[in-house]
């Protein structure tokens, strides 16, 4: 640069503000690259903060005690001190706070602006801590502190954009849909007590990635208390499992349901082999009377914090934990002993669209000589279900800007869609749908079944049919997700929950009011005429050719009449 600019431009900033570099950045061209007193856009930027009791929140950070009912009384399964203590994992949870209903949480002080930050002048990406001291609104239990920030674009603050949610938006009406930028969920390294009108300091630390909250009852300036460096899980569990999968875990709804099928299958005599990553199916076997449990854990980190739950209920020398990929199981890690009963939610950590999760099926094939004569296979069989939407706001993220205040961008659309025609737009992609509102056209389908209770079949699995669009409106894509039937009478729903004309449609996401770890997915969106009714082909084939784990599920690339799929590298990776 021949000299030093006197405007500054950027667009560094996510759901956290600071979380792609806004902060180092910004110092380096304030040191190095334009003028002092320069004018930057945006100007400012203000983080906001708000203290609230959520039993839904904070089931995605901890674990709950989970009750089971057995013919001995009431057991508890407990979560070990250690998970207790943790201060959970490290980074935000940025979620569409929008689709949180307002009956999940207590609001337990005002909206509290934290810290500012003025692009126009010299910033620092030091650690840095920013109290506010308050009175609580209500008493409760403070867990969670939703987070969000403003921006204003000139220095008279006449333009702004806000990422408030909508009970503290300035103008609801005019409240812009984001997919980018959100709000953020930060968990308290431990839930504390507040009394209403009893003063205490919220206090918001970062670093020059990173914010974090903590509670205090004296003011920091006053007695040092602060926090060097951010909070990390030092009981591992939140690495193995993510938030949605404690909120999975934490479901009593969908536990029972397992608890319910176990009871069914169950015989004082059964061998039980469980093959899920990190579950506690193996803990419930055995409080329902199983003889004998074993338990297969293929990563280090899932078998450390087995070992720590099944210390934590004393159940160390009563359940078998082996740590090794189920394929490489041998006979002497079963004790010599046959499997009666093969157990599996199935959940696996690597696994991101639904039909991931089929990796089940080929374990299944794999431990087929270790299982005995009449084996008993849970879940028994799988389907995969399918619906036409109409989005709300999603559809937003595959839809061309065309001209946007007074600027042609038909050329990024362009390259936009090239990018996308490439390969992204043929495959389908994983989303929590219960943030993002929708209404069926059709009526759900089921596409695919599929017998855990055999091993994978060496023939291709196809299914072709056609969906007919019941109501009116725009086809934005179609939902997919599974169902696992436990037994005949018990079924793991992920996905579609019901649907009311004309209303959203309720997905796996608001099972008991918890997000669950089950993920739907949408194929490419197509379009047809809005109020019009139409029928749609529909081809889906499951790619097997040998039953064994080198292979994998997923959706063809069929070009007629339309595609979705996934890469069928994904759970060859995971047993790579």
């Amino acid at each position: 640069m021949p000299c030093r600019a006197n405007i500054l431009i950027t667009e560094l900033f996510d759901t956290e503000l600071i979380g792609e570099g806004a902060l180092p950045s910004y110092e380096h061209a304030h040191r190095h690259l334009v003028q002092e007193n320069c004018e930057a856009v945006p100007h400012r930027a203000t983080v906001y903060a708000q203290l609230v009791e959520s039993r839904r929140m904070w089931s995605w950070n901890k674990l709950f005690p989970i009750p089971v009912h057995t013919s001995c009384g009431e057991q508890v399964i407990v979560p070990p001190l250690e998970l207790e203590r943790c201060p959970g994992a490290p980074s935000v949870y940025d979620i569409q706070l929008n689709q949180v209903s307002s009956a999940d949480f207590t609001v337990l002080s005002d909206v509290l602006p934290m810290f500012s930050v003025d692009f126009s002048k010299q910033v620092s990406s030091s650690a840095a801590c920013h109290s506010r001291q308050f009175e609580p609104v209500a008493s409760g239990r403070a867990q969670v502190v939703l987070s969000w920030w403003d921006i204003e674009m000139d220095p008279e603050g006449k333009i702004k954009c806000s990422m408030a949610p909508f009970w503290a938006h300035s103008d609801p009406e005019e409240l812009q849909w984001r997919d980018h930028w959100m709000q953020c969920v930060y968990f308290l390294p431990q839930e504390e007590p507040v009394v209403q009108g009893s003063s205490i300091y919220l206090v918001a630390h970062h670093d020059d990635y990173c914010v974090w909250y903590s509670l205090q009852r004296t003011s920091p300036e006053k007695d040092r208390r602060v926090y060097p460096a951010r909070p990390v899980c030092d009981c591992q569990a939140h690495l193995l499992w993510n938030r949605p999968r404690f909120g999975e875990i934490n479901d009593q709804d969908r536990t029972d349901q397992y608890i319910q099928a176990l009871r069914t299958v169950l015989k004082p005599d059964s061998v039980c082999l469980c093959v899920s990553d990190g579950s506690l199916l193996s803990l419930l076997a055995h409080h329902l009377g199983a003889e004998q449990v074993f338990t297969v854990e293929s990563s280090a980190a899932s078998y450390r914090l087995m070992k720590k739950i099944f210390k934590a209920n004393h159940l160390e020398d009563k359940i078998n934990i082996i740590e090794k990929r189920p394929e490489l199981l041998t006979s002497a890690d079963l004790e010599g002993k046959k499997i009666s009963l093969l157990l599996g939610e199935p959940f696996f950590t690597t696994s991101l669209l639904p039909w991931h999760n089929l990796y089940f099926w080929y374990v299944r094939t794999a431990v087929d000589q270790h299982l005995g004569p009449g084996a008993v296979v849970m879940p028994q069989t799988a389907s995969l279900h399918a619906v036409v939407v109409e989005f709300r706001d999603l559809w937003r993220i595959r839809s061309p800007c065309g001209d946007c205040e007074g600027f042609d961008v038909h050329i990024m659309d362009d390259m936009i869609k090239r990018a996308l025609d490439f390969r992204e737009s043929k495959e389908a992609e994983p989303h929590p749908l219960w943030e993002y509102p929708c209404r069926c056209l059709s009526e759900p389908q089921q596409i695919l079944t599929f017998d855990f209770r055999q091993p994978v079949p060496p023939h291709l699995i196809h299914a072709e049919g056609s969906i007919e669009l019941r109501r009116p409106g725009r086809s934005h894509g179609a939902v997919l997700w599974m169902e696992y039937h436990l037994t005949p009478d018990n079924t793991v729903n992920t996905g579609l929950l019901k649907s009311v004309e004309d209303k959203v449609v309720l997905c796996t996401g608001t099972v008991a009011g918890t997000p669950t770890a089950s993920r739907q997915c949408t194929s490419s969106p197509w379009r047809t005429p809005e109020r019009r009714w139409a029928a749609l082909r529909l081809s889906v084939t499951l790619w097997i050719s040998t039953p064994t784990l080198e292979t994998s599920p997923w959706i063809s690339h069929s070009q007629t009449p339309w595609t979705m799929g996934s890469d069928p590298h994904l759970l060859r990776n995971k047993v790579a």
